[in-house]
């Protein structure tokens, strides 16, 4: 099921992104998405390490695919591991009013 609420754990700001069911053959980690991250966010493990960054969100709306471009030696290791992306709130950096 496909919530679009935040889910916080360990690290504050870090939100889940769900589990990797698998590897493609192109060394893309696919994880059943729990919340959808914007495409180029940096994904971490749960010890905060970096392992990628999602690549592509595919399939239903209601029921979407993340796909992440790993950048690990193993990344079989990381297939049932959860794993998840750092949340915060763009804010606007100017307009044409500031000067």
């Amino acid at each position: 099921m496909f919530f679009d609420f935040p889910v916080f754990l360990g690290v504050e700001g870090l939100r889940r992104i769900g589990q990797v069911i698998q590897i493609s053959p192109s060394g893309k980690a696919v994880i059943k998405a729990e919340m959808k991250p914007r495409i180029g966010s940096v994904v971490t493990d749960e010890r905060n390490r970096q392992v990628g960054k999602v690549f592509d969100i595919i399939g239903p709306t209601i029921s979407p695919y993340v796909e992440v471009d790993l950048n690990i030696n193993n990344p079989h290791a990381l297939i049932g591991r959860y794993l998840y992306f750092s949340y915060s709130r763009r804010q606007k950096k100017w307009s044409e009013n500031d000067e």
